[in-house]
């Protein structure tokens, strides 16, 4: 019991101020401000989402490990495209992952801003953000529309930072039909980590290094794929998963160990395009999960099932 023997009266109504306004430890709760909505786990962060274009994708700017741990880098002077965890393709010729002087790059643009709440079913928290995004071209017209929902998985629920990032795209209003059909082959959800995870070790459920493309490059199908790596010597592992109902499942991983770390889950479209007719929906579910250590196969196929029960169907 605190007593207020001895303690001024200013003073002991500053404590008790600071003690009704503290955030219990385990509450989830979403904050917003003109660009970024963060998702917080008492005062811990473990999410910021940049909900405006920043400065032509809509994406994922920070993700922790439960221990506190940021892994994503965010537009490094080498690739200034690359944001952090990102969607991006190629559609009717427009190049949506590009940006840069003189690039004729597409932009993400907000129909209008993002929504963020906390919800709770089956004794399990999450907090999820929704956002419709106009892909336009560089003449401002819109190709594609996409429908996004990022969903924060409560870390004490789930035992490791799980993220499901879901996607419905369909061709834009008056649109016949949009080719899907990107140049390069790392097209998809891409996640560039910080420069202290360079050069680390990436694994997947078949074994397989996968398919050579250049230099590091490699190319491989399975239901996920993970990266084991450090930073400032604390082992992290990272792990992309993939629906089973999503297109082309298992996805085609693209992989990559220098002079960077970069991992992608892509659709194989730059070999076998896709074309969406107009009045059809392309859906598109992911995980990502983080955790503090070196994860094995065993434990990551464990995350990977149970990911699968809470997440939304593409």
């Amino acid at each position: 019991m605190l007593s207020n023997a001895g303690i001024p009266a200013l003073a002991l109504t500053a404590i008790m101020s600071a003690m009704s306004a503290a955030v219990p430890a385990y509450e989830m709760r979403c904050t917003k401000d003109k660009d970024t909505i963060s998702i917080k786990v008492g005062e811990q962060t473990l999410l910021t989402y940049r909900s405006t274009p920043g400065p032509l994708k809509v994406y994922v700017k920070e993700l922790y490990t439960p221990g506190g741990l940021q892994v994503l880098l965010d537009s490094p002077h080498d690739h200034v495209h690359h944001h952090a965890l990102m969607y991006a393709i190629g559609a009717d010729g427009v190049d949506f992952w590009i940006e840069g002087a003189g690039q004729k790059a597409g932009k993400q643009v907000p129909r209008s801003g993002a929504t963020a709440a906390v919800t709770e079913a089956g004794g399990r928290r999450r907090a999820t953000i929704e956002h419709t995004l106009d892909w336009t071209g560089p003449d401002q017209r819109p190709v594609l529309e996409e429908r996004r929902r990022i969903i924060l998985h409560h870390p004490k629920d789930v035992g490791v930072t799980l993220l499901t990032w879901s996607s419905r795209f369909r061709p834009a209003e008056g649109k016949d039909a949009v080719r899907l059909a990107p140049a390069r082959h790392y097209f998809g959800l891409g996640l560039r980590t910080v420069r202290a995870m360079d050069k680390g070790a990436f694994l997947n459920p078949t074994g397989k290094e996968g398919e050579p493309v250049r230099g590091t490059e490699k190319l491989v199908r399975a239901d996920w794929c993970a990266y084991h790596a450090a930073i400032d010597g604390k082992p992290v592992t990272v792990a992309m998963f993939s629906h089973p109902e999503n297109p082309r499942h298992p996805a085609t991983w693209f992989t990559m160990t220098a002079p960077f770390a970069y991992l992608s889950a892509t659709l194989n479209l730059h070999r076998e395009p896709m074309t969406l007719q107009a009045g059809r929906t392309l859906g598109l579910t992911y995980g990502v999960a983080l955790w503090d250590g070196k994860t094995s196969v065993e434990e990551i196929q464990k995350t990977y099932r149970r990911w699968l029960a809470l997440a939304p169907k593409p």
